[in-house]
């Protein structure tokens, strides 16, 4: 059974950046649709970015110019740079990827705190 594995969490300071991976473990064919969302401690879980095939990376409004999204068809992982971080920025942070078929994994999370 396919999973997914993220990566590169920690505390960093108000400002600071942190770059975040997440990699498939096992094969996961024909991935249409990778992101990442963010769940915030008493917040609803909340897309953070994606990369549909095709189509160009999407943002939410609160990391737009801050955070970006790449992602390496080739080895099926995905990567969120996350700079000028905030103390909202806070939560676990949690990759997925959807197939054509409509399949959805889920990492387990890694932990980003933004604090002084």
């Amino acid at each position: 059974q396919a999973q997914l594995v993220e990566s590169g969490g920690g505390l960093v300071q108000p400002g600071g950046s942190l770059r975040l991976s997440c990699a498939a473990s096992g094969s996961i064919p024909s991935i249409d649709n990778m992101g990442w969302y963010r769940q915030a401690p008493g917040k609803q879980r909340e897309l953070v970015a994606r990369i549909i095939s095709g189509g160009s990376p999407e943002y939410a409004d609160a990391v737009k110019g801050r955070f970006t999204i790449s992602r390496d068809n080739a080895k099926n992982m995905v990567y969120l740079q996350m700079n000028t971080l905030e103390p909202e920025d806070t939560g676990v942070y949690l990759c997925y990827t959807i197939t054509r078929w409509g399949k959805v994994y889920w990492g387990q999370g890694t932990q980003v705190t933004v604090s002084p």
